[in-house]
């Protein structure tokens, strides 16, 4: 009896190798990269030149601003909330650097400016960013906002600061000065590393760290936990508050990385800069297969959906598409994702019945 039982397990390993249902979930989980390689495929077709070395230079250094903004939105939309604050935290904090920078912290009962070296303003202008995610945390968690108020609260207040600070003026010529040691800051944008932009290092090095701590760490565990069943993650102890302070203040960082990076790229700083970026990094975020109930994507998904979105932008541009047809299609694409979040849910309840189903069967048999 024993061997008959040992042995009845190998034909069932035989049977169960390819199904429609295994098929169903690649097509589901893969959707972004097969969206990836038809847009590429297409803009080929109809623009020569579009992978040339130069154009995918510049692809790249698009798809790298979108795709940090994304990692950040990511850690949010996995816990169930939205950031609509990180576009305006990109103009911002443009314009915090482009002020210390400029005009450097002026203290009149000192009587005495002080001219931050070009590190201090990277950290000072990181830490303000990280410091804005964090309010918008603190009041979700805090009083229980819904997440879209709260930070489209943000949205208004930081695109605010941002015209405040110079008079909705641009700073421009961000060289600082050689006597106040404040130079360089144009590198972070113009420079590279082995022929790479730093900008694509930049978005390289948050998207291995930020898919090492949401697969690797307790902290990943608890930001798929708040999102997937908040009250269950409450009742086995995951610290709910501090989970979504973090994942929002991870959000703010990311947009401001992206501010000091368009202001190093530009030399200037513009209080619009970063207009509507939200909107993009969501695209990218559920086109990547994140789901915007939460507890459901990754890192992973969300980089290639960055590059779904980049590559469809500069295609789009090389062939000469009007700007309002651009944000015609863009927004068609953000609203043809969520369609596919939702009927990724349902098709998932699907196929975890279509599972229980075979393998019932297989056990019948």
């Amino acid at each position: 009896m024993d061997q008959e039982t040992k042995a009845d397990p190998a034909p069932t390993k035989e049977r169960r190798s390819i199904t429609k249902t295994d098929v169903q979930q690649f097509a589901l989980y893969g959707r972004a990269f097969i969206a990836l390689i038809l847009v590429t495929t297409v803009f080929t077709l109809l623009s020569p030149g579009f992978l040339s070395a130069g154009n995918i230079v510049i692809m790249m250094k698009h798809v790298a601003i979108n795709a940090i903004i994304a990692i950040g939105m990511t850690f949010v939309i996995l816990t169930g909330g939205i950031d609509l604050s990180v576009g305006s935290v990109v103009g911002m904090i443009a314009m915090v650097a482009g002020l210390l920078l400029n005009e450097g912290i002026n203290i009149p009962q000192l009587g005495i400016i002080i001219y931050p070296h070009t590190w201090m303003v990277l950290l000072i202008s990181l830490a303000l960013g990280t410091l804005t995610g964090a309010l918008s945390g603190f009041i979700i968690a805090r009083f229980n906002v819904a997440p879209f108020i709260a930070t489209l609260g943000m949205f208004f207040a930081a695109r605010g600061v941002a015209g405040l600070l110079n008079n909705g003026y641009t700073f421009p010529n961000l060289v600082g000065r050689p006597e106040y040691g404040n130079t360089g800051f144009e590198i972070l944008g113009a420079g590279s590393f082995l022929g790479v932009n730093y900008s694509i290092w930049i978005m390289a090095i948050y998207a291995i760290v930020a898919y090492l701590v949401t697969t690797r760490t307790p902290f990943g565990r608890h930001v798929y936990a708040v999102g997937g069943n908040e009250r269950a993650a409450e009742l086995s102890g995951v610290p709910i508050s501090r989970t979504k302070i973090a994942v929002y203040s991870i959000s703010g960082f990311c947009a401001a990385t992206v501010g000091l990076i368009i202001a190093s790229q530009l030399v200037a700083a513009h209080p619009m800069t970063g207009l509507l970026f939200e909107l993009n990094a969501i695209a990218a975020v559920v086109l990547g297969g994140t789901s915007l109930s939460g507890g459901r994507g990754g890192i992973p998904g969300t980089i290639i959906g960055a590059f779904v979105i980049g590559v469809l932008t500069d295609g789009l541009i090389r062939m000469g598409v009007s700007t309002f047809w651009q944000q015609v299609i863009k927004g068609s694409v953000i609203v043809f994702a969520v369609i596919i979040d939702q009927l990724h849910a349902q098709w998932q309840e699907n196929i975890t019945l279509q599972k229980q189903q075979e393998e019932l069967e297989l056990a019948l048999e």
